[in-house]
């Protein structure tokens, strides 16, 4: 498989995980571009992410491992208590540095990694969430040149962290779900 061109980031908190299966649900198994999920979870706990998306999308969900290839058809999930970063090689590097915005893993620290290596290729989409982590991740990939969209707070289960984006970002693209699951559909190369 060809290593990936584009990128779609994806980050949430309270809310986030229901948010991203609905946009996600009924993209094809063979989906050209290779997606990120970054999504607060408890450091104490061990939630079987995987296999919640698993068993209800098409694409493969997979935990990220280190040095892993980023591929088209993949939903790639930030492990519990890592920072993901994006290597130049489009291979993944697991962080177990400080807190960001109280989080391990960050939003910010991934999507700033996509900007920094898929430039204006990259399509960060900021979810549900009760802190501000990510908004300056999307703006950083906004000024790069990328797509910067945004859950509409009125749809949000929580909207502190759309709203922290808004008005970070003033020319985000604002969409509800469904817009949002469209816009992902539309990117697929048949």
């Amino acid at each position: 498989m060809a290593a990936a061109s584009n990128v779609i980031v994806i980050g949430g908190s309270w809310g986030g995980i229901q948010a991203s299966l609905t946009i996600l649900k009924n993209l094809p198994a063979n989906y050209s571009i290779p997606i990120i999920l970054v999504l607060h979870r408890l450091r104490t706990t061990e939630g079987n992410l995987q296999e919640v998306f698993g068993k209800r999308l098409a694409l493969k969900a997979v935990e990220i491992e280190e040095k892993e290839a980023l591929l088209p058809g993949y939903v790639y999930l930030a492990p519990a208590n890592y920072h993901v970063l994006i290597e130049k090689d489009h291979t993944f590097s697991l962080d177990d540095s400080e807190l960001e915005n109280y989080s391990r893993p960050s939003i910010d620290v991934t999507f700033t990694s996509a900007a920094e290596v898929f430039k204006d290729r990259t399509i960060g989409i900021l979810l549900s969430g009760a802190s501000k982590d990510g908004s300056s991740g999307l703006k950083y990939i906004f000024e790069k040149r990328g797509t910067a969209i945004v859950q509409d707070p009125e749809e949000a289960e929580i909207d502190t962290m759309p709203l922290a984006a808004i008005h970070s970002i003033p020319g985000c693209s604002v969409l509800n779900l469904e817009q949002i699951q469209a816009f992902l559909l539309s990117l697929h190369d048949h």
